[in-house]
């Protein structure tokens, strides 16, 4: 929001934070470390969980249904979460979450143990864990906000997408360990005193997301109420374009690449198991990881659309690479590229997102922004997934990279372009 004026039309004020603000700010550290975790325990369980529906079951329509029910819940109800983060203490509703994660873990646990779980079951607990993922976004990333101001909102951001992205790279060791060590039932109940530490935190700060900047006019909150709601949202070119970039990246390329992570695997020489394979899964997120600190570190950038756009183009430029290349070393390459290119788009695009929102607004539009990065993903099973089972996996997962670079470009020149006619109206 421009200071000057009061409107959300302009692009934010490029932010310079001072590096590691949000790891300097005694009341954002814990946090961060906490939301670390809870990503950790969403993919521990993911790991024990998978590994035993496909031992029981041997289902690929129930292993589809695993990411239908994990995304589809951020479509359906970001805008319902980000209107309730705009109405109610962002602490409670990210407790009422991280409750939902322990109870579908203790859920989990209890059918192991009598070993009583049917399919019914399963789909039901998917849901809810989905359900709690899209309950927490809006919260989340309004307590960023409130903890650490506008200045060193930028710092908080990318230390808290990194922090995350720590979390996913570790779940899967992390689960492994627990299901070798205690078991799939030991494990699953282990798993809920992961989620302890940010639950406990959030009873001891005394933010609430609304501290810095109370809004006096809260609106109603309900299904049909925050559709409306949605419909009424002033958004700004620069914040609109934020969501489509956010939106584009999920529903080309989404969570696409790691189902079809073995089909590549093999025409790299890789096999569809052993370290080399593994290697493939955790090169996206590792490059994710390294790009987060040195990005902090070094203060390169800026949160502009430029920068979100330019992030957002050389993901699918080196996705691209990656489909068609049949060398391994750079396979894995441009695979940490697209890690980095990945965490510049989407920290930068969030950023920009919060610091644009007016703050009456501001949790039903990150909810407008979780709806395009998160639930859009289920389109990629679409245009990489069934495209591929057409004209096979290399090309539809080329081709639809390629098309998010130029929509990417397309996207940043029209932005470009509205603003400067907005200025060029006001100035006249």
């Amino acid at each position: 929001m421009c200071r000057a004026c009061g409107s959300s039309d302009h692009q934010a004020e490029p932010v310079r934070a001072p590096r590691f603000a949000g790891l300097r700010n005694r009341n954002s550290r814990p946090y961060l470390f906490g939301t670390g975790l809870a990503m950790m325990g969403d993919n521990v369980e993911h790991v024990i969980t998978y590994w035993v529906l496909w031992r029981e079951f041997h289902s690929p329509a129930l292993a589809g249904f695993q990411v239908i029910s994990h995304w589809l819940p951020f479509l359906l109800f970001s805008v319902l979460s980000g209107s309730l983060a705009d109405r109610y203490d962002c602490r409670r509703i990210i407790q009422s979450a991280q409750g939902l994660f322990m109870v579908v873990s203790l859920g989990w646990g209890l059918l192991f143990l009598t070993d009583s779980l049917q399919i019914w079951h399963a789909c039901v607990l998917l849901v809810l864990h989905g359900c709690a993922g899209a309950l927490w976004g809006p919260a989340e990333q309004m307590m960023l906000h409130d903890f650490v101001g506008r200045d060193d909102l930028p710092s908080a951001v990318r230390l808290n997408a990194t922090f995350k992205s720590l979390g996913v790279l570790c779940g899967p060791v992390v689960g492994s360990t627990l299901l070798l060590m205690l078991g799939p039932t030991g494990g699953i109940f282990a798993n809920i005193a992961i989620y302890l530490p940010l639950t406990i935190f959030l009873f001891r700060t005394r933010f609430t997301g609304h501290i810095r900047e109370e809004v006096v006019a809260r609106p109603r909150v309900g299904p049909i109420a925050a559709l409306r709601a949605a419909r009424g949202i002033g958004i700004s070119p620069t914040v609109g374009s934020m969501i489509v970039l956010a939106g584009l990246g999920s529903f080309f390329v989404g969570a696409s690449i790691q189902s079809a992570m073995p089909e590549f695997a093999e025409s790299l020489g890789a096999g569809s198991t052993g370290i080399t394979y593994g290697a493939l899964l955790f090169a996206t997120g590792f490059g994710g990881v390294v790009g987060g600190l040195v990005i902090e570190a070094t203060g390169w950038l800026r949160p502009t659309v430029r920068t979100a756009v330019i992030g957002t183009m050389l993901y699918g430029l080196s996705i691209v690479v990656f489909a068609l290349t049949n060398n391994y070393v750079l396979a894995l390459v441009v695979l940490m590229t697209s890690g980095v290119a990945n965490f510049v788009s989407m920290s930068v695009s969030q950023t920009v997102v919060q610091l644009e929102a007016p703050s009456a607004d501001r949790g039903r539009i990150i909810g407008l922004y979780n709806t395009a990065s998160g639930g859009l993903r289920i389109g990629s099973g679409i245009t990489v997934g069934f495209a591929g089972a057409a004209i096979g996996i290399k090309w539809s997962l080329a081709l639809s990279a390629a098309t998010l670079t130029v929509a990417a470009l397309t996207t940043g020149a029209y932005a470009a372009a509205r603003r400067k006619g907005r200025q060029q109206t006001a100035d006249a």
